[in-house]
């Protein structure tokens, strides 16, 4: 039987994982029926593409929790993950995006009772403990997931009918 402690570290850790996953899916869902031309075309002019979201999220991942708490030397270049010109393909992208997804999910149910409280420091942010960046994260990803439906309107609104 776990203790308490036990038991609190699980349930954050199988919700903040779910919370990636749904959202990682919510994603795919969203770049499925996208031409590559679509995923990196800016339908507005003061914002982003699809794929430079999926790159910046990818980046975010990576940096925040890859490289500060999985401690996988993931060096960021977070202006390039939205000025990127170079327009891989999408499956690339989000192969590179599940990978993230997936190394967030492994890193999150590693993390013991005590993890979740682990002094926590990065460039350009302000939480403090490990608990703190994995929900910071989660919010962040949600929000650019609101974003990405938003472009698929508007990508899909800009179709010629067939």
């Amino acid at each position: 039987m776990m203790d308490s402690n036990e038991t609190v570290t699980r349930t954050v850790a199988t919700s903040l994982s779910s919370r990636y996953s749904a959202l990682a899916s919510r994603v795919r869902e969203l770049a499925e029926p996208l031409s590559q031309e679509q995923f990196w075309h800016k339908p507005f002019s003061f914002g982003n593409s699809f794929g430079h979201l999926v790159l910046h999220l990818t980046g975010n991942l990576n940096y925040y929790i890859g490289a500060q708490i999985a401690q996988t030397g993931y060096v960021r270049d977070r202006d390039l993950e939205f000025t990127d010109a170079k327009q891989p393909s999408k499956a690339e992208i989000m192969r590179r995006f599940d990978e993230a997804v997936a190394m967030v999910t492994h890193t999150t149910n590693a993390q013991s009772a005590s993890d979740w409280s682990s002094e926590y420091t990065a460039q350009r942010e302000d939480a403090t403990n490990r608990f703190d960046i994995l929900l910071r994260c989660a919010t962040h990803f949600h929000l650019h997931v609101g974003q990405m439906i938003y472009l698929t309107y508007a990508l899909q609104a800009s179709q010629p009918p067939q």
